[in-house]
Order: C-alpha cells, then structure tokens, then sequence
C-alpha cells in the first residue's frame, strides 16, 4: 500500500503515534519518529526495527523543527506522509486555569503543528497527505477543557485551510479524531496497573461503546488518510471516539 514512500510521525515514540509509525511500516512506508525523550525514541526504535529513524525533537521549538527537517532531508530526501500528532492533554477549569498552562496547551497542540507542517513543507512531494490529530472535544462542550477544546478546534480548522492553500499540490491534508484513548497521556505519574484499569473502566463507562479505544483502532484511521484509499478526502475529520461525540 505505501511501498517506496515515506513517513514521518511527531510523538511517535508512544501511544497512537508509535501505532501509527507501525502501522505505516507494516505497510510498506520507511518511518521516521520524532519525541522529546531519548529514552522513549530508543525503545520506539526497538519495536520498529532498524529501518526506522528516531529524531529527538521538541516540535513546538523551531531550531528543533528546523534540525529535523535537516536530518529528514539527509536520510530519506523527500516525504509522502506526516502524521502531526505531538500533544498534550491538560485540564483547565475555567475559575483556576493559569496563564502558564494555557501557554504550555496552546504551543503543543496549536504552534508545533503549525510550525511542524511549514518546517517539512519544502520536503513533501507533491500529491503527499498530511494527517492531524485533534480529538472528540472539537466538537462538544466539555467542562473543565476549555483550553485544551479550543486548541483541538484550531488544528480541525488547520486541516481545512491547510488543504486550501495546498491543493495546487494535490497534498491532501485532512484530520483524525479519537477519543478516549488507552495511552499515557491518560496515566498519572506512579500510577499502577490496576489504578490505571480502575480510570479506564470509569472512563470507558462514559463512551456508548462501553469501552476506551485501543492506540491500534487510530493507527488504522491513519493509515488510511495517509494512503491512496482516502485520495478523495480533503480537509475533513475520521471521528473515532466510540460514539462519544455523536450519541
């Protein structure tokens, strides 16, 4: 399906982007991850093999975006795929959120894509796709997430005004958006196991599936919005969030 292309996935080093990255290597794709942690990068390494290029990279500072694409070019030349899918999740009641988070939420989530899109933007070829991770909160009015709301609502939008100013290029660029999803940005710090499925079951409680989504169940939206199969979508969103947003 993606033999001879390339792929670069931003937080891929766990989670739905280490899905993601695997994903499109088990479909042909040569992958490169980028993440901030080291640590992280070489265990992601190790699961997908050697092929696979690790890019430690802070993708909302851009000397860090800017050195990526330079390692990008040396390695693999040109791009046929970025899944942008770097975030953070935060809460952000509206009496006590602070100037300090609002900025942390809006330069992971909103910036670094922004930025992470024009920084590999020279090396996409035409006729490429781009893929945007928001989330279900782009659409609903969830309390406590107001931040973190706008900020996946910025990235939907990206994924229509991007697509405009590219269309000349035949570069598709449209959005995933899962929901609740078995991932470590849901567990807490020295949380064990069955604290974890304890917070999975009450989350997954609220999803009409009955259930938390897997990483997998978003690689599989991906992997299509990064392919062929999708080559007449544009500018839109997959919904993947068991029901949530829609029931």
């Amino acid at each position: 399906m993606l033999h001879g292309k390339t792929a670069l996935v931003t937080g891929g080093s766990s989670g739905i982007g280490l899905a993601a990255a695997k994903a499109l290597r088990d479909n042909g794709a040569r992958v490169a991850v980028a993440g901030r942690s080291s640590e992280k990068l070489h265990r992601a390494i190790a699961e997908l093999g050697g092929e696979a290029l690790a890019i430690q990279a802070d993708v909302s500072s851009l000397d860090d975006l800017s050195r990526m694409r330079g390692t990008l070019q040396e390695a693999f030349g040109s791009l046929d795929i970025l899944f942008a899918n770097a975030g953070i999740a935060l809460a952000t009641p509206l009496a006590t959120a602070d100037e300090e988070t609002y900025h942390r939420i809006m330069d992971a989530n909103v910036k670094s894509v922004f930025f992470t899109v024009q920084a590999v933007l020279p090396l996409m070829r035409d006729g490429g796709s781009i893929v945007l991770n928001t989330s279900w909160l782009n659409q609903v009015g969830m309390p406590g997430r107001a931040i973190l709301s706008a900020s996946k609502a910025a990235v939907r939008s990206f994924a229509r005004t991007m697509s405009a100013e590219l269309i000349d290029r035949k570069i598709r660029v449209n959005a995933v958006s899962p929901g609740s999803i078995e991932t470590p940005i849901h567990r807490g710090k020295n949380q064990s196991e069955e604290e974890f499925r304890a917070y999975a079951d009450r989350v997954g409680a609220q999803v009409p599936i009955g259930r938390m989504g897997r990483p997998e169940e978003i690689a599989c939206a991906v992997l299509f919005l990064a392919s062929d199969a999708s080559s007449y979508m544009l500018g839109t969103e997959i919904v993947v969030d068991g029901g949530r947003s829609e029931l």
